[in-house]
């Protein structure tokens, strides 16, 4: 089935999305991801396009895009902040890197920037418990993040405009403690705030 308004290449992506399930409603969250990166945000539009593709009704898919708080309904900026206050990271002053990124970026929490350029959010749980306090710019880790680092993050994010974030590059400069050895390097980080994947066209390596 083809989503006219899609561009041609995120129809592609979406065909073989749809064929690595064998029912095609398994496809859901990816292909709200695709939805994300052709509308800028998770639109009504969209919605209706992935329940489409799937077989689901548009309340169904709905149902998915409002509970999980990654799909975005709002425009966010283009470096998507985010800094998580559960517990671990709680306890060790993630409120104060909160603060210290919205006072930089002069971005309350949930908002943002007038110019487009940051999105902050305090998330939940990411799963870096052991590194707390945790931050991801475009869903890439940076784990033992100060409120000094934060300021620094946000002030090299500013200056430089990096078209691609890479989780490795940001935790060299910013990051502290470490949950565990992350292993090899990755090659490839994001250029939007969607995580990036090969499959929803949202990965690119560090050379433009």
């Amino acid at each position: 089935m083809t989503v006219a308004t899609w561009s041609s290449a995120n129809q592609d992506r979406a065909k073989q999305i749809l064929s690595r399930y064998p029912d095609p409603r398994s496809a859901v969250m990816p292909l709200l991801y695709l939805s994300f990166l052709e509308h800028g945000s998770v639109t009504d539009e969209g919605q209706r396009q992935v329940a489409e593709l799937t077989g689901l009704t548009a309340a169904q898919v709905q149902s998915v895009a409002s509970f999980y708080t990654m799909y975005k309904k709002d425009h966010v900026g283009s470096y998507l902040v985010s800094v998580c206050t559960s517990i671990s990271c709680f306890l060790l002053d993630a409120d104060e890197v909160l603060s210290a990124i919205e006072d930089e970026t002069n971005t309350p929490d949930g908002e943002t920037s007038d110019d487009g350029l940051f999105t902050v959010e305090h998330v939940e749980c990411i799963g870096a418990c052991g590194g707390a306090p945790a931050v991801q710019v475009n869903y890439e880790l940076i784990e033992g993040v100060t409120p000094a680092k934060g300021r620094e993050l946000c002030r090299w994010l500013r200056d430089g405009r990096p078209e691609v974030v890479l989780g490795d590059e940001l935790q060299q400069l910013f990051g502290g403690r470490r949950s565990f050895d992350w292993g090899p390097s990755e090659p490839e980080g994001a250029f939007v705030p969607v995580p990036a994947f090969a499959p929803y066209g949202s990965s690119r390596g560090d050379q433009p």
